[in-house]
């Protein structure tokens, strides 16, 4: 019998400022930042210190999605511990609905520029 790791704990409690930061984002490139920060912060809450996360490590796909919705660097995909926990937990579901829900507001986004140029008018 194989034990399978939750984070749905921690996503629950990330999840209300998340959603509410992402409602306004007013470009796509806020809804990268946020979706980034997140992810980044919700690593260092599994991780800790064994594994530094940096502003690029963890990206927000652009176009048509071939498996994540996301995309992690090498440096933490080939990090020992990350993979143990990667491979045996929800961890991968987890950053999936997250990012899913980023990309739905970056679409959004995408198709309405004319709000993101009317406050950059302002």
């Amino acid at each position: 019998m194989t034990i399978q790791l939750s984070f749905s704990k921690d996503e629950n409690e990330l999840l209300p400022d998340y959603r509410n930061k992402i409602a306004r984002a007013e470009s796509t490139e806020d809804v990268k930042k946020i979706f980034t920060k997140t992810v980044g912060h919700l690593l260092e809450r599994v991780f800790g210190d064994s594994l530094k996360i940096e502003y690029g490590d963890v990206s927000l796909k652009q176009g048509e999605l071939d498996g994540h919705a996301f995309t992690l660097n090498d440096k933490i995909k080939t990090n020992p511990e990350f993979t143990e926990i990667w491979e045996k937990s929800d961890l991968p579901h987890v950053l999936g609905r997250l990012a899913q829900t980023a990309r739905n507001r970056y679409k959004h986004l995408e198709k309405h520029p004319e709000k993101t140029n009317a406050k950059i008018r302002m």
